[in-house]
């Protein structure tokens, strides 16, 4: 009898615990190695490792959702995910539609060419067709600085959904060059026939974001964030995926 009432003792409280369990969406752009990624039909990198221990420690499970860079904002404010960790910079223009947490990952711009090319930084300038993701903060810097002052043509600009796509354009030689975060840049280096020929200094801020009226999820991520730098999580992450 003692046994068949602890058995219903501990089936219950798994019960209760299992009721109580919390799951987040978490929106992602999984073509921006080593942030994020597939492989063998997995997701991995550097983001999916932070928010899973972000999770750990602050009692959440997560639900890795891929879909394109332009969507993940809207996704998050339509209420169709809850979280978006994507290597995304903290822009004011962002910030004024969802929230960020603090900081977590620093980077600037690369310029990448194919190896055989012989391209240097002048690529950027007149007739040659550049890549960038749609959405990111290359594509916005390409925008301003290079297509708004006149140096290259807004027709020479040439938008892709994932970096994965450009590479293989880049690759073909139907376009000359990408400009995307240096992290990612540097991981293309290693896997393609490809090189850095520039970094374009943008001092950015990664960030994870929040639909505006979740100050609660706001706080616990960033809780997260701040015991994960205490303890050197975040540290063991980086030398895993940058060294």
């Amino acid at each position: 009898m003692a046994k068949k009432f602890l058995l219903v003792t501990l089936l219950s409280l798994f019960l209760v615990v299992s009721a109580f369990s919390i799951t987040y969406v978490v929106g992602t752009e999984a073509s921006f190695p080593p942030f994020e990624y597939v492989e063998k039909g997995e997701f991995l990198g550097f983001d999916i490792e932070l928010i899973k221990e972000i999770g750990k420690i602050k009692g959440f499970d997560v639900e890795i959702r891929d879909m394109s860079f332009d969507s993940l904002i809207p996704a998050l404010i339509s209420g169709n995910i809850d979280i978006v960790v994507a290597g995304m910079t903290i822009t004011e223009e962002r910030a004024r539609m969802v929230d960020f947490t603090v900081p977590y990952f620093s980077a600037n711009q690369s310029v990448l060419v194919r190896k055989d090319s012989g391209f240097n930084i002048t690529v950027l300038f007149g007739k040659n067709k550049i890549g960038v993701q749609t959405g990111t903060t290359g594509d916005l810097w390409v925008t301003e600085n290079l297509v708004d002052k006149g140096f290259l043509s807004k027709n020479n600009i040439v938008r892709y959904d994932t970096f994965n796509f450009a590479v293989r354009d880049l690759i073909n030689k139907n376009i000359d060059a990408i400009v995307l975060d240096n992290p990612v840049a540097e991981r293309f280096t290693k896997t393609d026939p490809v090189e850095i020929v520039g970094i374009i200094i943008t001092n950015e801020n990664y960030g994870i974001a929040v639909k505006k009226d979740r100050k609660d999820l706001l706080n616990t991520l960033n809780e997260g964030i701040l015991e994960l730098q205490k303890n050197g999580k975040i540290d063991e992450l980086v030398i895993k995926y940058f060294q």
